[in-house]
Order: structure tokens, then C-alpha cells, then sequence
């Protein structure tokens, strides 16, 4: 059985927990700062590969509906093509490990919270998109003011879920559109959208899997 002296619970609130995540991701209104949350981190992720391509990020948008766009130049196109969905998704697992890690908890909400502002920083341009990151910032960095580290580790377990969750969802999107990161890789390497978006489906599974082996094993161990 998980325990609070390890951050990790046990099967039974693993579940409430994804149920609760996927309720939330589906209530109008209040799902749309966790939205944006994915969208950050599919934007940022567009922006590392880049930057791991050595190509140059010119800024990232992003708008209330939860789309956005990294504007960049140079690179590997297809990796941050694809890094995009894929990074999203790592970075909910990630989210969801360091909520593992009762001791540290509050370095990982700060550290979160100084990665968007040093996003913004470096690649915020215009209004709209700054004060959509001063969300993402005020929701990392409040829950800090609690004084229990239990509801913390809960809460950013949540938002590992949901990120995943909407990483899920996401690319599903794309089909039929006609354009979007699948369109892009599939002109560019001649491997179909659908497979793309196939292997992002699989990634964000993988994701949540991974996150349930990780309450599996603690419960076992």
C-alpha cells in the first residue's frame, strides 16, 4: 500500500485519482489552465528539440483554446516534429515521479514554476501568451503557501495525470484536419499522419502505464 512517507499511492487512489483527473480535463471552464498546462509543455518540448538540433527558437504562442505554435528556425524537423506530443507526455510522467518525492515536493513546484517564467522570458512575445504563462506560474508556485506536503504530492500527481491525459487526447485532433505536426512529418518523411499520431497515442499509454507500474511496484514491494 502506498504511504505518505514515500508519495506514492496505492492502487485504489492511483484510479480516483486518473478518474478525477479525467473528469476534471472534461468540465468546461475549469479543465482550460490544465489545457494550457499541455500545451506549455508541447511547445517547450518543440523548443528543446530544437535547441538539442541546433536550431534557434524565435518565441512560442499560445492562446486560450490551448493550441500554440513555437516559431523556430534551423533543426531537425522531424524530431521537433515529433517531440512535441511525445515531450508532452514525458513531461507528465516526469511531473508525476517528482510527486513521488515527498521530500522534496516543494523544490519541484519551484523549479516547475521558475521553468515558465524563464520560458516566458526567453520566448514570451506578446500579451496574450504572457499572461496565459502567469497562470501556469500561479498554479505551480500557490499551492506552496500550503503547509502539508500530503495535498501537495496529490496535487501535482493530479496535474501528471492530466497532462498525460491530455496528451492522450490531444493528437487525436489532427486527424482529418489536414494540417498540424502530423501533416508536417508525414510531407517530410512519407510515413502517413495517422501512423504519427499512432505512435503519440502509444507514447502518452506508455506514459500512464509507467505511472501505474510505479504505484504497482511500491504496492508489491
Amino acid at each position: 500500500m502506498g504511504t505518505a512517507a514515500s508519495g506514492v499511492p496505492s492502487r485504489g487512489l492511483f484510479v480516483i485519482e486518473l478518474v478525477f483527473a479525467l473528469l476534471i480535463t472534461r468540465i468546461p471552464y475549469l479543465s482550460v489552465p490544465f489545457k494550457w498546462l499541455e500545451s506549455y509543455f508541447h511547445e517547450l518540448s518543440h523548443g528543446i528539440a530544437t535547441i538539442l538540433s541546433s536550431g534557434i527558437v524565435s518565441h512560442i504562442q499560445l492562446f486560450p483554446n490551448g493550441a500554440g505554435f513555437c516559431f523556430s528556425q534551423g533543426g531537425a524537423p522531424l524530431l521537433i516534429g515529433f517531440a512535441g506530443y511525445f515531450g508532452a507526455a514525458c513531461w507528465g510522467y516526469l511531473i508525476y515521479l517528482l510527486a513521488t518525492w515527498p521530500k522534496g515536493i516543494r523544490v519541484s513546484f519551484a523549479l516547475l514554476g521558475a521553468l515558465v517564467v524563464l520560458s516566458g522570458l526567453l520566448w514570451g512575445r506578446d500579451l496574450l501568451t504572457l499572461a496565459i504563462l502567469a497562470v501556469l506560474t500561479i498554479i505551480l508556485l500557490l499551492p506552496l503557501r500550503l503547509s502539508q506536503n500530503k495535498i501537495l504530492t496529490q496535487f501535482l500527481r493530479i496535474i501528471g495525470l492530466m497532462i498525460m491525459l491530455n496528451a492522450l487526447a490531444s493528437p487525436t485532433v489532427l486527424l482529418g484536419l489536414g494540417q498540424g505536426d502530423a501533416v508536417m512529418l508525414a510531407e517530410r518523411s512519407w510515413i502517413p499522419a495517422w501512423i504519427w499520431v499512432g505512435m503519440w497515442l502509444l507514447s502518452s499509454i506508455c506514459a500512464l502505464y509507467f505511472a501505474w507500474r510505479r504505484v504497482d511496484k511500491a504496492a508489491n514491494g
